[in-house]
């Protein structure tokens, strides 16, 4: 397959990346390798999956006292 490379860049058709969510694109040498990311590997994905516990019943209203009060 060829594709024109315009002012904004190539386009991938939507058949090709069938399932796919988020690529990453690089460059090695002459070849640019587009690969599919898995989502587990973003780990902004990740964010509250295995949260702790600080024994403090007030800490979502008062977290940047907390985080921060070593700081005054």
């Amino acid at each position: 397959m060829k594709a024109a490379v315009k002012k904004e860049g190539v386009l991938i058709p939507k058949r090709l990346l069938k399932g796919v969510k988020q690529v990453e694109i690089r460059k090695q040498g002459a070849r640019i390798i587009v690969l599919p990311v898995l989502a587990s590997a973003d780990p902004i994905l990740e964010l509250g999956s295995n949260p702790g516990h600080s024994g403090r019943r007030d800490l979502s209203a008062h977290h940047d006292n907390y985080l921060y009060e070593d700081d005054k």
